[in-house]
């Protein structure tokens, strides 16, 4: 299942059950309605501050929304890298004296 991002959460599960628009949010939370947008269509991520402006505005908390976007990152990443010619590293044996 691919991962949801933090804007769609965002939308469908505060936004729309507000009844506010993206233009309303943005005033609401100090931030231009681009960024709003961007971020409800996936085109941005949540930032530390926007996770604040957020966290304050819904009654939520800024962890909410950071590991929101944490936790979409990293599906997003484990999905499109390779790891597997990587190795732990290992220190140098050291030769007794």
């Amino acid at each position: 299942m691919p991962p949801v991002h933090p804007g769609v959460i965002l939308k469908e599960m505060y936004i729309d059950p507000l009844g506010i628009t993206i233009t309303d949010l943005a005033a609401h939370l100090e931030v231009a309605r681009k960024t709003i947008s961007q971020l409800v269509n996936g085109h941005m991520g949540i930032s530390a501050e926007m996770s604040l402006r957020l966290a304050k505005a819904l009654n939520t908390t800024p962890e909410l929304w950071l590991n929101l976007q944490r936790n979409y990152d990293l599906s997003i990443a484990m999905n499109s890298i390779s790891l597997s010619k990587l190795r732990p590293i290992r220190r140098p044996i050291q030769k007794a004296s």
